[in-house]
C-alpha cells in the first residue's frame, strides 16, 4: 500500500440506478470521471467492480454519504454506508465516507454550463459529482476551504 499523501483514490456517488465513479491521485490532488457503474436498487455488478479495481489498484476507496442539509442521516445515506463496507469487505482496501451535501446540484450547474440539456437519466452527472466528492475529500484531508467533511 502505498504512503498517505501517494495513494491513489476511487471515489464513488452512490445511487439507486447509477454510482457515479472518479479516480484521483492524492499527491496531485487530480481527479478524473469514470464510467459509471449501473446499478439495480443500489447493487452494483460486482463482477465489474472486481474489474475496475483490478484496473486502477486503488489504495483506499472514498464513498459520498447522502446527508440531509440539517445534518441528519437518510435512508440513502444508510445504503451508501453498506455499500462503502461491502467494498471494505471484498477488497480489503480502507473506505473513507465522506459528506457529499450539493455535490449533485453542483455537479448539474457545472454540466449546464458544458451545454448539459437537462435529461439527466440519458446523460447523468454522477461522474462529475463523483469528481466533486474526490476533490472535497482531497481538500478536507489538507485542511483547506472548500472541503468536505469525513464522516
Amino acid at each position: 500500500m502505498a504512503e498517505v499523501g501517494q495513494r491513489l483514490v476511487l471515489a464513488f456517488d452512490y445511487g439507486t440506478r447509477r454510482i457515479g465513479v472518479a479516480v484521483g491521485n492524492e499527491m496531485l490532488h487530480s481527479a478524473r470521471e469514470l464510467s459509471a457503474l449501473p446499478a439495480r436498487d443500489g447493487i452494483p455488478d460486482w463482477n465489474v467492480v472486481a474489474r475496475l479495481i483490478d484496473e486502477w489498484q486503488p489504495d483506499v476507496f472514498v464513498v459520498g454519504l447522502p446527508i440531509n442539509m440539517d445534518g441528519s442521516e437518510s435512508a440513502m445515506s444508510t445504503r451508501a454506508r453498506k455499500f462503502g463496507n461491502r467494498l471494505h469487505g471484498r477488497y480489503g482496501k480502507p473506505c473513507e465516507m465522506i459528506d457529499e451535501r450539493g455535490s449533485t446540484r453542483e455537479a448539474k450547474s457545472i454540466a449546464r454550463e458544458a451545454g448539459h440539456r437537462g435529461n439527466y437519466r440519458e446523460h447523468s452527472v454522477d461522474g462529475i459529482a463523483a469528481v466533486l466528492i474526490l476533490e472535497g475529500w482531497f481538500a478536507h484531508r489538507e485542511g483547506l476551504p472548500g472541503g468536505r467533511s469525513a464522516l
